[in-house]
């Protein structure tokens, strides 16, 4: 008998700290008039002190539990998309699940940067699918703020940090199936966007010690991909899929920068009433945006819905969902 994978629930969360545009401007050469002009945001939110990318995680998936009604205990597979890491080992999924108590799951980190939640949704469809996985969460979770250099104008305005994801179950109701329809891309670039490059060393001292780098983005470079390349996939996909545009309830794309998303919803030919946004009172918060994003209409739902993420890698995925 055929399985399918239906969404079942979502969550969001951010941490307390709003962070305004006038806020940053105190530390850098910018402003609110330049922020909000460029890129749309006006606020964001900055996990501080104890509170890292596990705890954002943590807070969605018991939302995920407490929605669904389902046990920790009956977790088969977490899955955390993230480039911001409490650690590069253990997996920050793994906090996750000791947090909550799956003790019947196993649980790893996915890393597609800004792409995570559609590079992660896209993943859990094919455990269930294999019939051996009932219950699977995905979480998109970022810290970005302790990757930023707060001297780089460029990058630092632009991110916040929060965490969004779904609960999925399998069910043998074709009906039921929430995953119609995928696309991934990769881009091997190393160049355009990077985060945590970790150098080798250059001899054997006493002094060794790991030092990683602040996030870098060419920012041009950047909104030329997401407006040219990322609309081609989205068009393709939904070709692929037999389905128009204008049959779309919502579009749901990265939340990297507000411009972005209106040049995409040209392309489209869709008004920005179709295209759910949260960046700006979130910022750019890396692969939780679109999950968040989802979370925000997902008890609305009546129609199908396209999912668009683009980011380092250069990595990009649609995925086109009902409930």
């Amino acid at each position: 008998m055929a399985v399918y994978t239906k969404l079942t629930a979502t969550g969001q969360y951010v941490p307390q700290r709003v962070v305004t545009n006038d806020e940053l401007a105190a530390i850098m050469e910018t402003s609110d008039e330049w922020i909000q002009a460029h890129t749309g945001i006006v606020t964001r939110h900055y996990a501080m002190n104890d509170e890292n990318t596990s705890d954002l995680a943590t807070q969605v998936a018991q939302q995920l539990l407490t929605k669904s009604g389902v046990a920790a205990s009956a977790i088969d597979l977490i899955i955390v998309t993230t480039i911001t890491p409490d650690a590069l080992t253990p997996a920050t999924a793994c906090l996750v699940q000791a947090n909550i108590g799956a003790d019947q799951a196993f649980a790893f980190d996915m890393s597609a940067a800004c792409a995570g939640f559609t590079f992660g949704l896209a993943t859990a469809d094919k455990f269930i699918r294999s019939g051996q996985y009932q219950k699977v969460m995905v979480i998109s979770a970022e810290v970005n703020s302790k990757m930023m250099d707060f001297q780089d104008r460029t990058a630092a305005v632009f991110f916040g940090d929060g965490a969004g994801g779904a609960l999925l179950q399998a069910t043998t109701d074709p009906a039921e199936n929430s995953i119609l329809a995928e696309k991934l891309q990769t881009q091997g670039n190393a160049t355009v966007i990077h985060s945590g490059r970790v150098q080798p060393i250059t001899k054997i001292a006493a002094s060794n010690y790991p030092q990683t780098d602040a996030f870098y983005q060419t920012g041009r470079d950047v909104f030329q991909f997401a407006t040219t390349v990322v609309p081609q996939q989205m068009q393709g996909l939904l070709a692929s899929a037999g389905v128009a545009s204008t049959d779309l309830q919502y579009v749901i794309c990265h939340q990297a920068n507000l411009r972005i998303i209106e040049q995409i919803a040209t392309k489209l030919g869709l008004p920005m009433t179709q295209f759910p946004h949260n960046v700006q009172k979130f910022g750019n918060t890396s692969s939780a945006g679109v999950a968040m994003a989802l979370a925000a209409v997902f008890d609305d739902l009546t129609g199908p819905v396209l999912l668009t993420a683009f980011g380092g890698g250069l990595a990009y995925g649609s995925v086109l969902i009902k409930k």
